[in-house]
């Protein structure tokens, strides 16, 4: 057995005391068995932590209990919601956006400027183009678990037949477009 040899088989066996946490004091049986751990007794488990931390932030807002921004009385649109439906036309796309109360970045966008929807529609401004825009969005809204949310159409354009199209396909799939008044709970 030569000298490197040697070296390697005492650093292991060193790593492995290591590992075991094996105090100078203790022997070196040890390493073959395992600790015997504490069974937890019946009281431990069904003590509950008087300190709840909410790992689920989402939770409140579905139950109706989280804060709503009010924000100011004239702002326009108002911002007491907690997901908002942005629907928008320009001249050669149809965009969709929800934004949520908490950031200025939406979470979750489409348009018409994709690949995907733009290779499947003749024009990409028509009200089939709208149509279709509501269904992928309200498709991705299912996915990420967002259900409800706030649309205010600008009121001179809410009668137009795109707009219409665009509504239903987002409810036909599952989206509500209005969200329940907060809950106050007395305290």
């Amino acid at each position: 057995m030569g000298l490197s040899e040697f070296h390697r088989s005492v650093r292991l066996f060193l790593t492995r005391i290591h590992r075991c946490g094996i105090a100078a004091n203790q022997t070196a049986r040890c390493l073959s068995h395992a600790a015997c751990q504490p069974e937890p007794s019946a009281d431990e488990n069904e003590a509950v932590n008087p300190t709840f931390v909410n790992r689920n932030p989402r939770n409140l807002e579905q139950m109706a209990l989280a804060v709503k921004d009010r924000g100011w009385k004239t702002n326009w649109p108002h911002r007491e919601f907690y997901h908002r439906l942005v629907f928008s036309r320009t001249q050669h796309h149809v965009t969709a956006q929800v934004f949520s109360s908490s950031s200025s970045n939406p979470v979750l966008t489409c348009s018409t400027t994709e690949w995907a929807l733009k290779k499947e529609l003749a024009s990409t401004r028509c009200v089939a183009a709208c149509q279709a825009v509501g269904e992928v969005l309200a498709q991705r809204c299912q996915q990420a678990g967002i259900t409800r949310m706030v649309y205010r159409a600008i009121p001179w354009t809410f009668r137009s037949d795109a707009v219409q199209k665009f509504r239903a396909a987002m409810k036909e799939g599952g989206i509500t477009l209005s969200e329940p008044r907060r809950k106050y709970v007395g305290t």
